[in-house]
């Protein structure tokens, strides 16, 4: 590179504080990216102390989002530091490049990022076979492990409500599931299908405006008791059952008359 371009470390890693990149190795079938800190010392992860004091290095090589077909690979250069902590059981560290890497972890954060994306589109296995489309092995059960370690996120307090039961063993273990009507997103699941249980979700709620729910009795004693301030209404689909159910009714009982207008052949 001329004196002129921008350094290698600002092209390739623009998020990355107190990092350098040496040099860049690119060949036919992958590219590694020499990384290694800039910073003078490191803070332990579990008391907060500074050290300054090496004890020794060591080489990593976590993957990171492939880039032109070609796989992309860190060599990073950490340092192990001295505790200068007398009270601390573990004498020695390793730095951490915030936002690049984590402990323990063979993908950079970059590319972490990118498989929980894929995850969270398309699950396990068909995340799995998407990954290893673009050069990523992976196997289903990792994309899972990669959900499942995902912050939960902030849900918004729900304006209307709905709610209807579900089964964990049908026929013998039962529970409510609650949904955002408008956003149509799950918001929580009650381990019952107990009125007290409903009432004291919805009183923690008191935004909620409006209760959508079936013709269950528990259902209509729990949302009175939780959100007397909300209206209760009926879905679109429970509507629709209780139309299907008094048209199947009002056919059965009028059977008979069925067959003086359609004789038999």
């Amino acid at each position: 590179m001329d004196e002129t371009s921008p350094p290698l470390e600002s092209l390739l890693l623009p998020s990355i504080a107190d990092v350098s990149v040496p040099s860049l190795d690119v060949s036919r079938e992958a590219i590694r990216i020499d990384v290694c800190s800039t910073a003078a010392g490191a803070a332990r992860p579990d008391c907060g102390s500074e050290s300054t004091r090496v004890h020794s290095s060591y080489l990593r090589f976590p993957a990171d989002v492939p880039s032109g077909g070609r796989s992309v690979v860190l060599q990073q250069r950490v340092q192990r530091f001295f505790c200068p902590e007398p009270s601390c059981a573990r004498r020695t560290f390793a730095e951490q490049l915030p936002g690049l890497t984590r402990r323990h972890s063979r993908w950079t954060e970059r590319l972490r990022s990118t498989l929980a994306a894929v995850g969270l589109a398309l699950i396990g296995r068909t995340g799995a076979r998407l990954a290893r489309a673009f050069g990523v092995s992976i196997s289903r059960s990792a994309v899972l492990q990669l959900l499942d370690a995902l912050p939960e996120p902030e849900v918004p307090a729900p304006r209307v409500v709905g709610g209807d039961g579900y089964a964990t063993r049908k026929g013998r273990v039962y529970g409510t599931v609650l949904v955002d009507v408008e956003t149509r997103r799950p918001v929580d699941l009650q381990p019952d299908r107990e009125a007290s249980s409903l009432a004291a979700w919805l009183a923690k709620r008191p935004g909620i405006g409006f209760v959508c729910r079936n013709r269950a009795p528990y259902f209509a004693e729990g949302a009175t008791a939780g959100a007397p301030q909300a209206t209760q209404v009926a879905d679109r689909w429970h509507l629709w059952q209780n139309l299907g159910e008094a048209a199947e009714r009002a056919v059965a009982r009028h059977r008979q008359c069925l067959r003086v207008l359609v004789p038999d052949r």
